[in-house]
C-alpha cells in the first residue's frame, strides 16, 4: 500500500535500501535527475539489460551486512563464502554495461573493470573455503584440501586412524586368540581394549588394566596410548590451524573492504535503476520533463501510482496545470469524491520525478521542487 511497495522491484537487499534512500532524499539538481532518467531509459529500452540483470542480481547477497559482521569479528566462513560468491557477478555485470551510453551505466562499467584485486581475492576465497562450511569457526571443516601442506598432513593422520585401529584390533586378536576382543573409544578413557571376563585368562602380561565393567575388563597398551595421543593431537592441531587460516582470510577480506564496498555500491545502484526501469515498463510510466523552478507544472492524464495498482483498470486519469497565472487549484466535492487522491497523485508524481523515476501519466512537466506540503483530512 505504499509508494515504495509499488516501485521496489529490486533483487538485492542493498538495492532495496538504496531505492528507499532515493525516495526519502529526492534530488534537487537537474543534471543528476537527468543522469538517472537517462540510465533508467536505457535499461528500459535494452531487452538484454532488463532480462539479464535480474537473473544476475538474484545471486548477490547483502555485501554490506556481511562485511559489517566480519569487521566486528562475528562473521563466519559462510559470510566470507557469501561475499566471494556475490563477487562472481562482477564480470557479467561489467560485460552487460560495457556498451552502455548513459553516464551512470558507463561509469559503473568502469568501476567494475577496476576491481582486479578484488577478483584475485575472490578466487582465493573460493579455492580456500569448502562449499558448505559449518557455522562454527573453531571446530574445523572450513578449509579445502590441497590449500595448506601441514593441514593436509594432519588430516591424513587423523583419517588413517580408523584403518590403524582395525589393523591393531586384528593383530591383537591373532596374538591373544580372543575373537571377541574389541578396541573402542570414549571421551573419558580414550582408546581401550575390551575383553570379556570369560577370556581374562588369555590377557597378555603387557596389557594395563584401565577399568572393570559388569561383564568385561578394559585395558590399554603403550602402542595404543601412543597412537591415541597422535590422533587426538592431530585433530586438535587441525582445528587450531584451520582457525588460524580462517582468521587470515578474514583479515584479507577486511583489508579489501573499501574495494568490496565499491562493487556493492555499483550493484546497489544498478539494481535500483533496474527496479525503476522494470516499474516503468510494467506500469506504463513515462519519462517526465524536469525543468527549472518557476516553470509550469503540467500533467496530462496523471494517475495515482498506488490507487491504480490496488484498483487496476478503475482509476480515472486527471490533468494538472499549475503556473504563475494558475497558482492555486480550488478543489471541491463530497467526501470520498477523490479530492485527496488528486492532491496526493500530484505530489507523488512530483516526488517520483525528483528521484529520476518515470511517472504514471501520458505526459508530464515537473518544475524543480524543494518541498511538498500537504494536510489531508481532520
Amino acid at each position: 500500500g505504499s509508494l515504495l511497495s509499488i516501485i521496489d522491484m529490486t533483487k538485492t537487499a542493498s538495492g532495496g535500501r538504496l531505492l528507499r534512500q532515493w525516495l526519502l532524499h529526492p534530488l534537487h539538481d537537474l543534471k543528476k535527475i537527468a543522469d538517472r532518467q537517462s540510465a533508467v531509459s536505457e535499461i528500459k529500452s535494452a531487452v538484454n539489460l532488463r532480462t539479464r540483470l535480474p537473473e544476475i542480481f538474484e545471486s548477490v547477497l547483502d555485501l554490506e551486512r556481511l562485511l559489517a559482521r566480519l569487521s566486528v569479528g562475528s562473521g563466519s566462513a559462510r559470510d566470507i563464502l557469501g561475499i566471494a560468491l556475490s563477487l562472481k557477478v562482477i564480470e557479467p555485470v561489467a560485460e552487460l554495461l560495457r556498451a552502455a551510453k548513459s553516464a551512470l551505466l558507463a561509469s559503473s562499467a568502469l568501476e567494475l573493470q577496476d576491481l582486479s584485486a578484488v577478483i584475485l581475492l575472490r578466487e582465493k576465497l573460493l579455492s580456500s573455503i569448502v562449499e558448505n562450511p559449518p557455522l562454527s569457526i573453531k571446530d574445523g571443516g572450513i578449509i579445502k584440501d590441497g590449500i595448506h601442506a601441514e593441514l593436509d598432513e594432519l588430516r591424513a593422520i587423523s583419517s588413517s586412524g580408523k584403518d590403524f585401529i582395525q589393523k591393531l584390533q586384528q593383530q591383537e586378536i591373532e596374538k591373544t586368540r580372543i575373537q571377541s576382543l574389541k578396541i573402542r573409544y570414549n571421551q573419558v578413557f580414550g582408546y581401550y581394549i575390551e575383553i570379556t571376563k570369560a577370556n581374562l585368562n588369555r590377557v597378555p602380561a603387557e596389557y594395563i588394566r584401565k577399568q572393570t565393567t559388569s561383564n568385561a575388563e578394559r585395558f590399554i597398551t603403550p602402542e595404543l596410548k601412543e597412537y591415541e595421543e597422535k590422533i587426538l593431537g592431530a585433530e586438535t592441531k587441525i582445528k587450531e590451524l584451520e582457525y588460524t587460516l580462517f582468521i587470515k582470510l578474514r583479515e584479507e577480506v577486511i583489508a579489501a573492504a573499501r574495494e568490496i564496498q565499491r562493487a556493492a555500491k555499483v550493484f546497489a545502484m544498478q539494481d535500483a535503476l533496474l527496479s525503476l526501469a522494470l516499474g516503468a515498463e510494467k506500469h506504463s510510466y513515462v519519462m517526465p520533463k524536469v525543468v527549472d523552478a518557476g516553470e509550469p507544472l503540467i500533467i496530462k492524464n496523471g494517475r495515482h501510482p498506488v490507487v491504480e495498482f490496488l484498483a487496476p483498470g478503475q482509476f480515472v486519469p486527471n490533468d494538472v496545470l499549475l503556473s504563475e497565472k494558475n497558482r492555486v487549484i480550488l478543489l471541491t466535492g463530497p467526501n470520498m469524491g477523490g479530492k485527496s487522491t488528486y492532491l496526493r497523485q500530484t505530489a507523488l508524481i512530483a516526488l517520483l520525478a525528483h528521484i529520476g523515476s518515470f511517472v504514471p501519466a501520458d505526459e508530464a512537466q515537473v518544475p524543480l521542487t524543494d518541498r511538498i506540503f500537504t494536510r489531508i483530512g481532520a
